[in-house]
């Protein structure tokens, strides 16, 4: 059966799927049943309880949910200084620094952006509107900032691809010519998990990154939850915490309630009294 359920392009290879592939595809289901007015085989009982024990299991036998690698600041600036190959550069710096600085977006709302959907406000500030996402799915136009780094990264993509509508984002033919066609969100992933082998970077790296770092870093830095959430658009705090919580616990006083242990080589010379008091305990 899981050889017929792989060679008909259900399952992209033999094994068991994991927790979390059964989770979404879970999720799924149970929209779709919403939708049409029906009863979600999903609530019952039975079910939950399976998926709650399958996730014990999971927990017992050492196999950890893999979350991917979270681009906090130093990382961003690792991934920017390999963006310096021409114009697949430019777009990639302005790319990663719009997903990154202007709230951590989707991979989806990324490639889903258009020429129409930013406008320039002043040399140092650009807005983009996102209109139906995840979590907004009524369509309704929200304008988000992108300032200093990230405005500069986007200003300089659309002087090196004079493009006046369609995909902001652009797939690239060989030799740098800007092509009409959008970006997939798959290749958003793979420009970020390049990006990091040129740069040297361990991890598991992925689009996700980009949100997952925006957040975490901003954790790091102080910035209130609300402000985040604005940015981000996360609907469930308990999502976003996670990554906010590491991010702000890396600062916190509660982590350092043990002093470090002193440096022998960074202490001052002892004074000549001191060597003398030393030396006699050595001796008893």
């Amino acid at each position: 059966m899981d050889a017929a359920l792989v060679s008909s392009g259900v399952k992209a290879k033999t094994g068991a799927l994991a927790i979390n592939t059964v989770s979404h595809r879970l999720a799924v289901l149970s929209k779709w049943h919403q939708l049409n007015g029906w009863i979600s085989p999903t609530e019952a009982a039975p079910v939950k309880t399976l998926l709650h024990e399958a996730r014990k299991a999971q927990s017992r036998q050492g196999i950890q949910v893999r979350k991917k690698t979270a681009a906090v600041l130093e990382s961003l600036q690792a991934l920017l200084a390999t963006c310096t190959d021409g114009v697949r550069g430019v777009r990639d710096r302005a790319l990663l620094l719009l997903a990154w600085s202007g709230g951590g977006r989707r991979r989806s709302e990324v490639v889903g952006l258009r020429v129409n959907d930013v406008r320039q406000l002043d040399a140092d500030t650009w807005v983009y509107a996102l209109g139906v996402t995840k979590t907004n799915t009524g369509g309704v136009r929200r304008e988000k900032p992108l300032r200093g780094p990230a405005a500069h990264a986007l200003s300089a993509w659309l002087e090196a691809a004079p493009i006046a509508d369609g995909p902001l984002f652009r797939r690239l033919h060989r030799g740098g010519r800007v092509s009409a066609d959008g970006l997939s969100s798959d290749q958003v992933a793979r420009i970020v998990q390049r990006r990091a082998k040129l740069a040297g970077l361990e991890g598991d790296w992925a689009a996700h990154s980009l949100r997952s770092g925006f957040v975490t870093e901003a954790g790091r830095q102080g910035v209130p939850l609300g402000d985040v959430m604005s940015m981000t658009e996360h609907r469930s705090i308990n999502t976003v915490m996670g990554y906010f919580q590491t991010g702000s616990l890396l600062n916190s006083r509660a982590t350092s309630l043990m002093p470090f242990p002193e440096d022998p080589r960074q202490r001052e010379p002892d004074s000549p009294e001191q060597k003398t008091h030393h030396n006699y305990e050595v001796m008893t």
